[in-house]
């Protein structure tokens, strides 16, 4: 099968911003998107398309990102490899995020006694940790797991199942874990084998409102790793769901956004305990106050 690549040569700080715009704004289902260094030390941006993808289109969402040098840059070519998506993740580094190592099957002999060992399978690229809003929900959950213990764990939007492997494993408790895609859903609960964390229960629910969902609220932690749009729709649900004192972690927000879901969210009686930010993505550790009367929806 002939796939298609797109490939930039770039400064890290780039690679890393633009691998995650891409990774947000692409379907993950049509490709992978990666940013890594290359044995010759400079920083790479790869992204593979199972069909060729609107190359003028894609020149535009690049420009948003990297301006229009890097658009201008950009190569844009058929690959016919036996198997694609290992060899675009064979150069990925682990990635740590406190106690958390997330690695690919390449890399198993890197993780540590005292590492709490992620391993995401090539296949699926999304999710990996190399992108700045899951290493920021990551850092956020070891900090979190260091203060208090959560019984009650929801991750809306799993994709890979990252998040919800990483919570049941350093705070040893069941996790409930949803996303409207059923294909990234079977993804994730493969991982969740993969990596021995049978106690995660995965839904297949739009948002926050599925009965497999609602009936195990209240949670004392609540990740939304996600989208501006979806975040802000989801203030109303999400406050629904967490139990007195709980933690809710968002990300999928650009610095520019954070403010804008900081006001909704804090409308609801959740106030910031802690802002993350990471590779040019912002991550928000919000609590939940009994003091304040949350606002009557609209």
């Amino acid at each position: 099968m002939t796939t298609t690549v797109a490939h930039l040569i770039c400064d890290e700080p780039t690679a890393r911003r633009l691998a995650g715009y891409l990774a947000e704004t692409l379907e993950p289902n049509d490709c992978v998107c990666s940013a890594f260094e290359g044995d010759d030390g400079r920083w790479q941006v790869a992204v593979h398309f199972n069909e060729p993808p609107d190359e003028a289109g894609l020149r535009d969402l690049v420009a948003l990102a990297a301006g229009d040098a890097a658009a201008a840059a950009l190569s844009i070519e058929p690959l016919a490899p036996d198997d694609w998506v290992t060899l675009s993740l064979a150069g990925l580094k682990p990635v740590r995020a406190g106690r958390f190592l997330v690695h690919g099957a390449h890399d198993r002999a890197r993780v540590r006694h005292n590492d709490i060992g992620i391993e995401i399978e090539a296949a699926q690229a999304f999710g990996t940790g190399h992108h700045g809003t899951t290493c920021g929900c990551l850092l956020a959950l070891d900090d979190l797991a260091k203060r208090r213990r959560a019984r009650r764990v929801l991750d809306v939007g799993t994709g890979s199942g990252v998040l919800a492997i990483a919570a049941a494993k350093i705070l040893r408790t069941r996790v409930i874990a949803g996303d409207i895609d059923r294909v990234a859903v079977a993804a994730a609960r493969a991982n969740a084998r993969l990596n021995g964390a049978p106690a995660i229960k995965f839904v297949q629910a739009a948002g926050a409102k599925a009965r497999g969902i609602a009936a195990q609220a209240p949670y004392d932690l609540i990740f939304a790793n996600i989208l501006l749009g979806p975040l802000l729709r989801l203030a109303v649900p999400i406050r629904a769901l967490a139990a007195a004192h709980a933690r809710i972690v968002l990300s999928g927000l650009l610095p520019s956004h954070a403010n804008a879901v900081l006001a909704i969210y804090r409308a609801q009686g959740l106030s910031l305990e802690r802002r993350i930010l990471i590779n040019g993505w912002t991550t928000l550790v919000l609590r939940r106050s009994l003091s304040v009367i949350p606002a009557e929806p609209r």
